[in-house]
């Protein structure tokens, strides 16, 4: 879909708006006695909040004011339908479980996107205080550090790689399996870092993420800020990766063409 620059400014100004709603909901019940876990999961746990969900419905409120005839998807309440062939994709908190451990590494995710998947998104770490754009010409980072650009890790090979992923097992038996030969070759892996990997990424401090069992509000976001810094993100068979399910996101085409047929092989076996 190609865009005004003024439709774009908005939409970049709705998704800084929808961020920092986000942030101040999530920070209220952040390392508070107050924060309790419901487990809507049927087998694993799967935790949810009342920031998750306070968070998702001060986007939502937002977007109906400002963008009533987009669609939104999100984590907590689902999709609702829109008219202009744009969808806000929403994670209140990615990584809920970082979140009621206490630990800095879940994030806020915000995207907005067309069929084609996501044309802008950001990941906002609301303790910390970062937040990383991408899209529309933007790669940006603010932070502690004041604002900085974005650039993913180049000249980078498999065997002089950081891998990083959230959960030890991966996916499946044998999307571990897969994941664990790429581990195998890398120089260093890295565990429990939720959207806070992808960021990392396009900041140039990582060279690889590999998830498996992804949503699509879990990855749309962290496509765009990392496409923008100059880094690819795929399936395991080297295409799309908007719908979800297994991702990989890599820093450079070399990093990336590496793991990539160490995960095919592994699975092939």
């Amino acid at each position: 879909m190609q865009l005004d620059t003024t439709t774009q400014a908005d939409l970049v100004r709705v998704a800084h708006l929808l961020a920092d709603t986000a942030r101040s909901e999530t920070l209220r019940l952040f390392r508070t006695s107050d924060l309790v876990a419901d487990d809507k999961g049927a087998e694993a746990f799967d935790p949810v909040t009342a920031a998750d969900r306070a968070a998702e419905q001060a986007m939502r409120a937002i977007l109906a004011r400002e963008r009533p005839c987009d669609a939104v998807l999100g984590e907590e309440f689902g999709p609702t339908s829109g008219t202009t062939g744009l969808t806000w994709v929403l994670d209140p908190i990615d990584g809920t479980r970082g979140y009621m451990s206490g630990t800095p590494t879940w994030g806020v995710l915000v995207a907005v996107s067309d069929e084609s998947g996501p044309l802008f998104g950001l990941i906002d770490q609301p303790y910390i205080g970062e937040r990383f754009v991408g899209g529309f010409g933007q790669a940006a980072l603010s932070g502690p550090h004041g604002p900085q650009a974005l650039r993913c890790r180049q000249g980078s090979s498999l065997e002089r790689a950081t891998l990083m992923t959230t959960f030890p097992e991966v996916g499946t038996p044998d999307e571990m399996r897969a994941f664990r030969a790429v581990s195998a070759q890398a120089r260093l892996t890295r565990y429990g870092m939720d959207c806070y990997a992808y960021a990392l990424l396009a900041a140039g401090q990582v060279d690889l993420v590999i998830e498996a069992g992804l949503n699509p509000y879990d990855i749309h976001a962290p496509i765009a800020v990392i496409k923008a810094a100059g880094g690819i993100v795929t399936d395991w068979a080297g295409g799309p990766a908007h719908d979800g399910g297994r991702v990989i996101a890599a820093a450079n085409p070399v990093v990336h063409a590496a793991a990539l047929a160490v995960l095919q092989a592994a699975l092939r076996d």
